[in-house]
């Protein structure tokens, strides 16, 4: 029995899309093939591969069908990349210029990844850049040439596996057909018009630090915040922070959260409410997370999880940040 060979289709979309729009596209879309998969803020991958029998056109005219209808119906430019599996079709996106299609024949991704720099590999930060270039390892294919056991002594055994599936251009995620992005809510209404910076600091800390137990609950990551803050006159102010990279660790969650706070200024602002808003929620494991090379980091998330159990075991009140504490 064979296995049938898999065609991915990755369109970057030009455009600033709202919820409603994205929802539009995602229709779109579906008019095209069944299996289509948001890429927040502004992509969707298709698995075109049970479409091909239906349109009797090869995978490149395919995605060339599928971009001409977002230009006709939404005036939407887009470049799109192809490949046989999700990693690739986002690389070959990255690499197109808009309005191109970069097409990886199946047969073609060690030759194509082979000179690509490795930080064009999804989760290769400049950290692992570094610590790369130090040995001279500045291409996916000089990662690949190494002998085997060279890379677990550089990074360690856990990032380097991921890097070296990821240099071979190896990747088994399924395209997870998915609705526009979701989001979390959780908000503040103070007991009384509050002046104090610290209080501000303390109700945002707690606001973010509750999203992050709620993603982490749901099994789900977000790629963006939004903080509204409240006034005693009735109007509001509200901004929005991508994060560098989808996420349900609330570190990274309560740091971006924070930063929204202190850009705003309010200084000795009455302020009567704040709300913050998580979107393009994501399942946990449909994304990459950022190799790193802090063991902190995986002792931070170790604690985490932690915490997590012993407030399902003890209540919400179990474990809390130190500066929310009475």
């Amino acid at each position: 029995m064979t296995t049938r060979r898999r065609y991915i289709a990755h369109l970057h979309l030009h455009a600033a899309l709202t919820e409603d729009r994205y929802a539009d596209i995602i229709e779109l879309m579906s008019g095209v093939t069944p299996h289509v998969q948001t890429v927040p803020p502004n992509a969707v991958q298709l698995d075109l591969t049970s479409a091909l029998r239906y349109f009797e056109l090869s995978p490149y005219d395919v995605v060339q069908l599928a971009k001409l209808r977002l230009k006709a119906l939404y005036d939407i430019d887009s470049s799109a990349g192809l490949a046989g599996n999700r990693m690739l079709a986002a690389m070959a996106a990255d690499a197109s210029a808009p309005g191109d299609t970069t097409w990886i024949p199946a047969g073609q991704a060690a030759d194509w990844l082979y000179p690509r720099p490795v930080t064009a590999l999804p989760g290769i930060g400049r950290t692992t850049s570094e610590a790369l270039g130090k040995y001279g390892l500045h291409t996916i294919g000089q990662v690949v040439d190494l002998p085997a056991g060279t890379l677990p002594r550089l990074l360690g055994a856990g990032p380097a596996r991921l890097l070296a599936e990821r240099a071979r251009g190896h990747d088994p995620r399924p395209v997870a057909p998915s609705e526009p992005a979701a989001h979390l809510v959780a908000d503040l209404a103070l007991e009384r018009d509050c002046l104090d910076p610290a209080q501000h600091h303390r109700a945002v800390l707690g606001l973010a630090d509750q999203i992050g137990q709620r993603l982490r609950g749901e099994r789900q990551i977000t790629s963006r915040l939004t903080l509204t803050v409240r006034y005693a006159d009735g109007s509001s102010t509200t901004r929005t922070r991508a994060l560098p990279e989808p996420t349900d660790h609330s570190s990274v969650l309560v740091t971006a959260a924070l930063g929204l706070l202190n850009a705003l200024g309010l200084q000795r602002a009455r302020v009567r409410a704040f709300v913050i808003r998580a979107d393009a929620l994501l399942p946990a494991d449909s994304a990459y997370r950022q190799l790193s090379l802090d063991p902190g980091d995986d002792r931070a998330r170790a604690a985490e999880a932690a915490a997590d159990r012993a407030r399902r075991r003890f209540g919400p009140a179990a474990i809390r940040p130190a500066t929310l504490a009475d």
